[in-house]
C-alpha cells in the first residue's frame, strides 16, 4: 500500500524535458515491455554484480529518452517486495526505471535486499508520472472535493515533511477522506493534521506490468 519515495537530485531536467502535452499520449505496448524487460535486467545484474547497471541509452528509442519520473514497484505472491521512485523527471525515462527498479529490489528500507530465488516469480509494475500541478483549496473540505478518487496520485507537504500516495493505492483507501488522513500519516503528520501551510499536488499515472 505505501510506496517508498526518493527525492529527486536538485537540478534542472533541462531542455529534453516533457512539456505536459506530452503526457496525453501513452507509451506504445513495444516500449512498455522494454521498460519491464530493463526492469529485470535491472535487478538481475544487482544481484550478480551488487551494483546497478551502467546503461548505455544510444540505441533506445525516443519516447524512452524524454525526461520523466516513475515509480518501480515489486511484487511477491501477492505482496510487496519493494516500491521505489522519483516524482520529478530528472533524467531519461530507461534510465529512471532502471536506477529505481534495483533500488526497488535491493535500497528499499523496509524490506532485505532481493535474492536471486526470489527474481523468477518477482512481478514487476512501472508507473511513469505525469508532471505534479499544485491544487488550490480553502479548507480540508475543498480539498476533499477536488480529489479524484482511483485517479489521482497525490503530494503532500507540510513542516518540513513530505508524502506521495501513488493512484493504486485508491484500490485499498477507496474513500477521499481515509486517503488523505493516511497519506498524512505516511508524511509524517497526524492524520488530523491542518495548517494554512499545507500544499498537495495532484499527478496522474500510467501503469503497466504486474
Amino acid at each position: 500500500m505505501h510506496s517508498a519515495e526518493q527525492r529527486p537530485a536538485a537540478g534542472n531536467a533541462g531542455e529534453d524535458a516533457a512539456a505536459p502535452n506530452d503526457f496525453a499520449r501513452q507509451l506504445a505496448p513495444p516500449h512498455r515491455q522494454r521498460l519491464l524487460t530493463l526492469a529485470r535486467q535491472s535487478i538481475r545484474h544487482g544481484l550478480d554484480t551488487g551494483r546497478a547497471p551502467a546503461l548505455e541509452t544510444s540505441a533506445e528509442p525516443p519516447e524512452l529518452l524524454v525526461h520523466r519520473a516513475a515509480f518501480v514497484t515489486l511484487e511477491l505472491r501477492g505482496h510487496l517486495r519493494g516500491c521505489i521512485g522519483h516524482l520529478e523527471a530528472t533524467q531519461p525515462l530507461v534510465l529512471d526505471v532502471s536506477d529505481n527498479a534495483f533500488a526497488a529490489a535491493f535500497l528499499d528500507p523496509r524490506f532485505p535486499p532481493l535474492t536471486a530465488p526470489e527474481l523468477d516469480p518477482l512481478s514487476i509494475k512501472i508507473s511513469v508520472l505525469t508532471p505534479a500541478m499544485e491544487l488550490a483549496f480553502a479548507d480540508e473540505a475543498a480539498l476533499l472535493a477536488t480529489i479524484e478518487p482511483g485517479i489521482d496520485g497525490l503530494i503532500l507537504a507540510d513542516a518540513g515533511r513530505r508524502g506521495t500516495f501513488l493512484p493504486s493505492v485508491w484500490k485499498q483507501l477507496p474513500e477521499r477522506r481515509d486517503f488523505l488522513r493516511r497519506l498524512k500519516e505516511k508524511a509524517g503528520l497526524p492524520a488530523d493534521h491542518w495548517s494554512p501551510s499545507l500544499r498537495v499536488w495532484r499527478y496522474r499515472t500510467e501503469s503497466f506490468g504486474g
